[in-house]
């Protein structure tokens, strides 16, 4: 290591180390007003607390350069304009008190607009479910505060503007809950800052918390108590600035929302508040009732919409997961498992019919694998698939079996499954436009028929008696073949193979590469 890069080395350590020595010094000058009770060393606290983070959030733009730096210019802001009316509520006369409001409410609007700017690219299309929780949430503390807070305050206080004040903090701080919530439902582990002013805001609320009940006369709390969460919040913003993911604060990201059961068990404790204003509000006035009615109405609706979407939401996954246990997932038809269902489940439908099976198998697909791969094999597999789906009807039964091996399985006379066979056959004349060239593919076809279906009649039968068809039928290149007649030894005198080869035109030279099978089959006749 070179001297330059050592010198850098120890200044960033150095560095680093002095911000951890301020921020120490910076938490043990709020954990000792409490215990000094002196007004002068509460306030120059302050100072030097609110002026420590100011640094630190000037300090972490300067260094880490976030790409979106306004949310963190407007919580320096808010902070400082926070800081300013706390100050002179606390250690001011009486006569301050309409501008230490105006300074503490402007803070919680730069802090409301500055989770607005962050939460905003986290917004997922479509997808209303968080945004219904957190709505939940804040409706719960607002019913909540409401009943405990905001209605004793209205009674013991005389209508001044400082009353009306303290009684706008706990709808305020009902929103921001809903703000913080939507923000930690759509945060990860790894956003270390976003994590630290989720705190810092929690720790502004519990001392909101605290003036609210010190004003109802709920609970007698000193103030350099009260100033102590605060100051908290305060330093926690300066050291959520410092670290290196306040750059991901207001910029895209991709979310993948999170925490619906601990979302749940907030909308539950929601839920247990409400219920216990009856009790509570026995004494409350008309327009509190109908504040409280009104509350606790839309958290009802609320809940019962989100029950319906969760409702909504598990019979898509049911449906899927159904889908993907019944579908081979690179054709979309059906697999293995689902085919030899297929009689059980729609049983009235099969029921009194005749009933045919056909076994598919494509020629010379091992050669196309060998030749170019598995994946083009798996494009020739989708495609023939998907050729076999247009020549068989809407109701008939279409599925894959396994590999290159396909299944139709449809209430047919004999007849009519030959003439279905060589549909599927003059299907295949045509050469495959792959990604690899021109592919040409064959296939061969086992039928096996049985007459109106009765309860003892078992699809693995026909699968067996159709694949030996279709073996018989490759062998001697039949093109199709009834198991019937292979268990009678009757053979047609040509093969429809034979016959479509000589009929099929000779494929156009597009300059492309064209794959040719190697016939390794022997007509024989018998």
């Amino acid at each position: 290591m070179s001297i330059s890069e050592e010198q850098s080395t120890s200044q960033r350590f150095s560095l680093g180390l002095s911000w951890k020595l301020l921020a120490t010094a910076m938490f043990v000058l709020i954990a000792l007003p409490p215990f000094l009770d002196i007004p002068a060393f509460a306030l120059v606290s302050m100072l030097v607390v609110v002026g420590g983070a100011q640094l630190m959030i000037a300090t972490g733009l300067r260094r880490h350069r976030p790409t979106q730096p306004l949310p963190w210019y407007l919580i320096s802001v808010s902070a400082l304009l926070s800081a300013l009316g706390t100050a002179l509520r606390e250690f001011s006369a009486d006569t301050a008190s309409p501008f230490d409001d105006l300074f503490t409410l402007a803070g919680y609007f730069g802090i409301g607009v500055a989770a607005t700017l962050w939460l905003r690219p986290r917004q997922m299309r479509g997808n209303y479910d968080l945004l219904l929780d957190s709505a939940l949430i804040g409706l719960g503390a607002l019913l909540a505060s409401w009943t405990f807070l905001i209605s004793p305050i209205l009674e013991v206080g005389a209508a001044t503007t400082s009353t009306v004040a303290a009684a706008v903090y706990p709808v305020l701080d009902a929103l921001l809950l809903t703000l913080v919530a939507h923000s930690m439902a759509t945060s990860t582990r790894s956003e270390t800052s976003l994590r630290l002013l989720h705190l810092s805001l929690f720790a502004v609320l519990v001392g909101d918390l605290g003036y609210s009940l010190d004003t109802v006369g709920t609970a007698s709390i000193g103030h350099e108590v009260l100033v102590t969460p605060l100051l908290i919040g305060y330093a926690t913003v300066g050291v959520a600035a410092l670290h290196p993911t306040m750059t991901t604060i207001g910029g895209p990201r991709r979310i993948h929302p999170h925490h619906s059961r601990q979302r749940a068990s907030f909308i539950a404790v929601a839920l247990i508040v409400a219920s216990l204003v009856p009790v509570v509000g026995s004494s409350l006035g008309t327009v509190d009732r109908v504040v409280v009615s009104s509350l606790f109405a839309l958290l009802l609706i609320g809940v019962l919409v989100r029950s319906e979407r969760a409702i909504q939401r598990s019979g898509r996954s049911e449906r899927r997961a159904q889908y993907q246990a019944d579908h081979d997932m690179l054709t979309g038809l059906l697999n293995r498992s689902a085919l030899l269902r297929a009689l059980n489940r729609n049983s009235e439908y099969w029921a009194g019919q005749p009933l045919c099976l056909l076994f598919i198998d494509l020629d010379g697909f091992k050669g196309v694998n060998d030749s170019y791969g598995h994946a083009v094999g798996d494009e020739l597999i989708a495609n023939a698939a998907s050729r076999i789906r247009r020549v068989v009807r809407r109701d008939d039964v279409v599925a894959r079996y396994g590999g290159d091996e396909f299944v139709v399985l449809a209430p047919l006379g004999r007849q009519e499954a030959a003439m279905l066979a060589e549909r599927l056959l003059g299907a295949f004349v045509r050469p495959f436009e792959l990604s690899a060239g021109e592919v040409p593919i064959t296939t061969s076809v086992g039928i096996a028929c049985t007459g109106p279906r009765t309860a003892d009649a078992s699809i693995y039968d026909l699968i067996r008696e159709a694949d030996s068809a279709m073996y018989h039928a490759k062998e001697y290149a039949l093109g199709y073949a009834f198991h019937e007649d292979v268990r009678h030894g009757v053979t047609p005198p040509s093969t429809w193979k034979t016959q479509s080869h000589r009929a099929a035109p000779a494929p156009a030279d597009t300059g492309r590469r064209t794959w040719h099978p190697v016939d390794r089959t022997t007509s024989t006749a018998v």
